[in-house]
């Protein structure tokens, strides 16, 4: 544990390394450590920071957010290694593994919401309570489109590596940047981009995610597996939608909401970083289904 700040109220906020055999994610330990634990996975391009907000509001949980790997201060995967759903999975089971958690219970958003559920589905016994922000299960294309997706994938990650990484100027820049691309509030923008900037000794900027991120998925689940993998998840489950989310999940909602066993959905104002922009109604609706 490298260092804390006094937060909000008194209240710490910590950064973490945590271990999993020979490899490390960093954390944000957000709280009292004595409290009940809630692990919370952010979406793609995020970090940890993501969920400062929200946990301001949950002052009876624990909140250890976790940077993925390739995002915020964790390492980047080794040049040989992608960044596959299934190996986020792997991550995650050896992480709770390593630290003797059971019954944890879990809180994803985006990206972090659907390596939450097939997590949820494939050990069941390990999950508490699963908590969705802006998620409800696998992105699905149809089978026949496996070979293109896989073409495009291959090509995709050939350009990115010819092409010289692009950086930002300065903060401002990316805040404005983030902040549109993510259709979010420019404090809630600011947060995500101080945890994903470094400052080099020239004082220019530098990305800490890892580029290769941004690289096209190389296959995509069919609605088959979709079904599977929600069928299986035995945890009580809570999906908060923003009122101005995507509109995605409003349709795998109504196709997918008979294959969850317990779903409690709530729908709250805000977009895709609802908890972030709105996190007292986001954090009233988790501790209320947490009770």
């Amino acid at each position: 544990m490298s260092g804390f700040v006094i937060w909000t109220d008194q209240r710490i906020m910590q950064e973490i390394t945590l271990h999993y055999g020979s490899r490390q994610l960093a954390a944000l330990g957000l709280g009292d450590p004595g409290k009940p634990l809630l692990l919370a996975l952010h979406g793609w391009l995020d970090n940890a920071a993501s969920f400062i907000p929200l946990a301001q509001h949950l002052q009876n949980y624990y909140v250890l957010a976790i940077d993925l790997p390739g995002h915020g201060m964790s390492p980047h995967r080794s040049e040989d290694a992608h960044y596959h759903l299934v190996d986020w999975v792997q991550d995650l089971h050896g992480l709770i593994t390593a630290q003797g958690w059971q019954d944890v219970s879990i809180l994803g958003h985006s990206l972090g919401g659907i390596i939450a559920s097939l997590y949820a589905a494939s050990f069941p016994e390990m999950v508490k309570h699963l908590i969705l922000i802006e998620s409800f299960g696998p992105l699905t294309e149809p089978e026949d489109t496996s070979p293109q997706q896989l073409r495009d994938s291959v090509l995709s990650r050939l350009e990115i590596a010819s092409k010289p990484a692009r950086h930002p100027k300065d903060e401002a820049q990316a805040v404005t940047a983030r902040k549109l691309a993510g259709d979010m509030r420019a404090p809630s923008a600011a947060l995500l981009v101080k945890r994903n900037l470094r400052a080099l000794d020239d004082g220019c900027l530098q990305w800490r995610s890892d580029r290769r991120l941004r690289t096209i998925s190389s296959l995509r689940m069919t609605n088959a597996q979709a079904e599977a993998f929600l069928r299986a998840v035995q945890a009580p489950v809570l999906l908060l939608l923003g009122e101005k989310g995507f509109e995605k999940l409003r349709v795998n909602l109504a196709k997918r909401q008979e294959w969850v066993k317990d779903l409690t959905v709530r729908t709250l104002p805000g977009g895709h970083h609802l908890h972030m922009d709105y996190p007292l109604q986001a954090a009233d609706s988790i501790q209320d289904f947490l009770k």
